[in-house]
């Protein structure tokens, strides 16, 4: 079965430029132009992955993204006219997955779409084979911080701790090299892969997001370890 891309852009031209790349590659392929219209498809039809642009009428990009962040993991990709960090920013905390800045070439387009889209499918086709296994049952433990490796769960004090897939895949990295240095290059490196085109940016703001949910204090966190002109150790 193809996988489902929804494209919400409200520039006809580009709406058309992309759609027709994306269904060339064999995508399914659904446009919206509104953030209104774009909430309504992305529940309706519960895409693989969200195209999504931040200068919408209706809700913004950010916006969206923020609304369907407590609803469902699909892959966002942020795409905007403005090269400000702060709208890059702002995305990712939000919780888009990547971003690009207009103008873009199809073929990089095209690229992060297959990078994304191959992520999710390995996340979930280790979801689906630690369900299908009567696996004997791996954690590692920090005081009240429990990671179960196998479940692909995170407790902290006993109670479910909701993170997102690359969340949870960056605390897990980190736990398996506790009290090591880790450089920013190093982390995108081999949490995100080698093929990733993002900067390292997008390692502090994940680091933002986790230390919001397991630190007691996340303005002074005490797990995960800023190392000044260094990166992150994480201390348990």
């Amino acid at each position: 079965m193809p996988e489902k891309i929804l494209v919400v852009e409200d520039e006809p031209t580009l709406q058309e430029t992309i759609a027709y790349n994306l269904k060339k590659q064999g995508y399914k392929v659904t446009v919206v132009g509104d953030g209104h219209a774009a909430l309504g498809a992305a529940r309706s039809l519960d895409p693989d992955l969200l195209l999504l642009d931040i200068m919408l009428p209706g809700l913004d990009g950010l916006e969206i993204t923020r609304i369907l962040r407590r609803e469902m993991n699909v892959p966002i990709i942020m795409l905007t006219a403005r090269d400000e960090e702060i709208d890059r920013v702002l995305g990712l905390e939000m919780g888009a997955d990547d971003y690009l800045t207009k103008p873009f070439s199809m073929r990089e387009l095209m690229a992060r779409v297959k990078a994304q889209l191959r992520r999710s499918r390995l996340h979930q086709e280790e979801l689906d084979h630690y369900a299908e296994k009567d696996t004997p049952q791996e954690t590692l433990s920090f005081g009240k911080l429990v990671i179960n490796s196998t479940r692909h769960e995170v407790t902290l004090g006993g109670d479910v701790v909701s993170l997102k897939p690359k969340e949870y895949e960056l605390l897990l990295f980190f736990a398996e090299h506790r009290g090591q240095m880790l450089t920013r290059e190093f982390i995108l490196e081999r949490v995100w892969g080698w093929d990733y085109v993002g900067d390292s940016r997008t390692v502090d703001v994940h680091i933002r997001w986790l230390r919001k949910k397991i630190e007691a204090d996340p303005s002074n966190p005490e797990r995960i370890i800023t190392v000044r002109g260094g990166g992150y150790r994480f201390e348990g």
